[in-house]
């Protein structure tokens, strides 16, 4: 099990690759399906190697490799989007612990990949209006950086949540992970009602 989510977790970080190439860029950040794939990572992986993907999709990147918006190397840290990058880590091991906690219900994992957005934008934005204010010295409001890096991402979010969330539906059940769900909440129901029959 452990060499599986190792190799999915490995799959994951190159899908989050290939999702950051795809882009359609705006004057501070880009359309993108990244967090489609780092919210589909922690649904069907789980918080650690969820989380364990989107690290080493960062690391990577930071080594060189041109798999961010704004290509690759130790200097992405001074770009305007790195602090979602970053953001991806925490918002994946969020929405993999929310999810056992919530279960695996299509609104669960709507739910658990909702706040694993507020988790990233929780990150990136304030990342982003350092860079822009201290770092490029540029005149931007903190209203500015909040409709040019969030609200105008927000609807093609909606669309990445609903989508992974639906995809996972699917799959959790052919790797198992929904069962074993099913029968870990059917064993903690049963430990409560011998507990409180005692």
């Amino acid at each position: 099990m452990k060499l599986r989510n190792w190799i999915l977790a490995a799959m994951f970080t190159a899908l989050t690759a290939v999702g950051c190439l795809i882009k359609i860029p705006t004057p501070i950040s880009s359309f993108s399906p990244l967090f489609f794939f780092t919210a589909l990572s922690a649904l069907l992986l789980g918080p650690k190697f969820g989380a364990l993907s989107q690290g080493m999709y960062v690391a990577l990147g930071l080594l060189g490799l041109p798999i961010f918006t704004t290509g690759g190397g130790f200097g992405s840290i001074f770009t305007t989007t790195f602090g979602f990058l970053l953001g991806l880590i925490p918002a994946a091991a969020v929405i993999g612990l929310l999810v056992k906690r919530w279960g695996t219900s299509f609104k669960a994992l709507c739910a658990a990949s909702t706040v694993g957005l507020l988790v990233l934008y929780a990150v990136g934005l304030p990342y982003m209006h350092l860079i822009l204010t201290v770092y490029m010295e540029k005149t931007w409001t903190i209203g500015q950086t909040i409709m040019g890096g969030m609200i105008l991402f927000l609807p093609w979010d909606a669309v990445k949540i609903v989508a992974a969330a639906a995809l996972a539906r699917r799959v959790l059940p052919v790797m198992g992970l929904y069962e074993s769900s099913q029968a870990a909440t059917a064993r903690a129901a049963k430990m409560a009602k011998n507990t409180n029959s005692i």
